[in-house]
């Protein structure tokens, strides 16, 4: 009796298994990673990754933006060759589309982070570590090579933001992105109902040794407590400047919507800009960064590199990014997803996924590299009527 229960469950597991194999096999895009995710993830784990702030409206259009945007194709031209490589800050990687700092990961699979970092560098591409990660710097930096970000939320007590950016050098990371967009958290009104906080058996790893690294249960979101008692308010460009002067890493500024920051950034120093919206989980009625970038890519004037970092979810989306000037796109939650979905594998789906996608939109658009997709190639709702030119 015992044997044939045993034997039962046994057919039942190898069934199971088979089918989630099955299923990850038929994904055809990333959208579908998000699904599988919801199925297999705590709510509260789910929320927390999935949610905007307040009404989530800018959640709604982050996405939505990008169907305000129209190709113009060109054509009879030979795409039999076509090279998506580029070069940020200098580091060479095999195609503009990059991975953004999602906070910890490990809620999402065992493997968290190192499987990120993994799947980033199997694919050539750049990995940007969250302060809040639950692997620590060197433990991705443990996982082998690769060009890796550090993206920095600047503390109250400025000898951890030290201690944390020189621990980032030491463990090879290339640059610092600083979020500039949160001197608090935004109402994230899902982490609220949950009263969101890091499971027990996790912590946030680089804060391991300073007695920062745990977040504690409140009655209503755990993190929003944790960045209100960290977190300094006063953050101001002055903060950029001493940054400079505690290390030699370019300085990313992520969290940048407008046109006079933008500005005010280049003149302090920014390596770079990451137009961005923290994932629509600040400030709700905000643009979509894709609405964003033309008027940040104006402003700079070229001087330093702009980057897209939401609502990235297809090749044609980074397209369209690079048509309106950006030098790049980071993807969050499509990472996260596919990592709580299939774990590295998952996560290696997307970005191959993204870069097939990406090629064959550069192909239909007559486009062999980076430096021919132009703003000519699209065309926005919010553009002026086009003249045509005459014969």
């Amino acid at each position: 009796m015992q044997f044939d229960v045993l034997l039962c469950a046994c057919r039942l597991f190898g069934e199971s298994a088979s089918n989630q194999l099955e299923e990850m096999d038929q994904i055809t895009n990333v959208m579908e990673y998000q699904e599988i995710a919801r199925q297999k993830l705590p709510k509260m784990v789910y929320d927390y990754y999935a949610s905007g702030a307040e009404d989530q409206w800018t959640l709604k259009d982050n996405r939505n933006a990008f169907s305000r945007i129209l190709f113009r194709p060109r054509i009879l031209i030979d795409v039999s060759k076509i090279d998506m490589s580029t070069t940020v800050l200098g580091f060479k990687i095999s195609m503009p589309i990059m991975i953004a700092p999602t906070a910890m990961q490990k809620m999402a699979h065992p493997e968290g982070e190192y499987a990120t970092a993994r799947a980033a560098s199997a694919a050539d591409t750049i990995m940007t570590l969250s302060s809040w990660a639950t692997s620590s710097v060197e433990e991705v930096a443990s996982t082998g090579p690769g060009v890796r970000f550090f993206q920095l939320y600047v503390h109250k007590d400025r000898n951890v933001v030290a201690q944390l950016v020189r621990r980032a050098e030491r463990a090879g990371f290339k640059a610092i992105a600083l979020t500039v967009d949160t001197p608090r958290l935004g109402r994230r009104e899902a982490d609220i109902k949950n009263r969101f906080t890091m499971p027990p058996y996790l912590t946030l790893k680089n804060f391991e040794g300073l007695d920062l690294g745990k977040m504690d249960k409140t009655d209503d979101s755990g993190l929003a407590s944790y960045v209100a008692e960290q977190i300094d308010r006063s953050l101001s460009w002055k903060d950029v400047k001493w940054l400079q002067t505690i290390t030699s890493l370019p300085i990313l500024l992520k969290g940048v919507l407008t046109a006079e920051d933008a500005r005010l950034a280049v003149q302090n120093g920014a390596a770079g800009i990451i137009v961005s919206n923290h994932g629509a989980r600040q400030l709700d009625y905000v643009p979509s960064t894709i609405i964003a970038l033309e008027e940040v890519v104006k402003a700079v004037q070229g001087r330093v590199p702009v980057f897209l970092d939401g609502g990235v979810r297809r090749g044609t989306d980074v397209f369209k990014a690079m048509a309106l000037g950006a030098s790049g796109v980071f993807i969050g939650r499509p990472v996260v997803f596919s990592l709580a979905a299939d774990g590295e594998a998952g996560v290696r789906k997307v970005l191959q996924m993204l870069r097939d996608e990406f090629e064959l939109t550069m192909a239909l658009n007559g486009c062999r590299s980076l430096k021919e997709i132009s703003r000519n190639h699209i065309v926005a709702d919010w553009d002026p009527p086009r003249v045509v030119p005459k014969l």
